[in-house]
């Protein structure tokens, strides 16, 4: 009976860990500074920063419905802005997955808040109310993710095409986004690992 509950309490501290462990996964954390010819001559696309999958974390899952949902659970996205153009030009990135299967457009977006000066800046969103977010085959997984840094005019308002560029390059961040399970509650310790 000392030997069960012996071993109980020793095995408690690995249970725990492995459900931590499980709760949340590190999508990205990139830091990256972004000029206008990067803007200029990214490719496929203009003003897209691509992370690709030898970037992504090394937790993320082939299957984002099972063994753990995160599909329908919440992602944390966390900006560090270390440089940006004096003026305080509203700023955002745009913030896209891109699966290995997709369905309707193929692939859904969120996004960063419109920050106007350098600092941190943080949110919650949940994965379901995304745009386009119905668009990806979550069984099917993520192959990369394209950041894209815009205007506060919504989708189009790509910060390459504005004459006044110079207030959008260059610019320094850093960009994290944790994934959490659905009914999980996202804990900061994960940034500091």
């Amino acid at each position: 009976m000392k030997k069960t509950i012996l071993l109980l309490i020793l095995l408690l501290p690995i249970c725990c860990f492995s459900q931590y462990k499980s709760s949340q996964f590190v999508l990205f954390d990139v830091t990256f500074t972004y000029t206008k010819q990067d803007a200029d001559t990214s490719t496929p696309s203009k003003s897209h920063y691509y992370v690709t999958h030898d970037q992504l974390g090394p937790n993320v899952p082939k299957d984002w419905t099972s063994p753990v949902d995160y599909r329908n659970g919440t992602v944390h996205i966390r900006i560090e802005v270390l440089d940006k153009p004096p003026g305080k030009e509203p700023t955002q990135w745009t913030l896209c997955y891109i699966p290995n299967k997709g369905q309707g457009n193929g692939y859904g977006c969120t996004a960063t808040d419109l920050f106007l000066e350098e600092g941190i800046y943080e949110k919650e969103v949940s994965m379901t109310e995304f745009w386009e977010n119905e668009s990806i085959i979550w069984e099917e997984g993520i192959k990369q993710m394209d950041l894209i840094i815009k205007d506060d005019s919504g989708g189009q308002g790509h910060a390459h095409k504005r004459a006044d560029h110079k207030k959008f390059f260059p610019t320094k961040v850093r960009i994290t986004m944790v994934q959490v399970a659905k009914d999980a509650t996202f804990d900061p310790s994960i940034l500091s690992q």
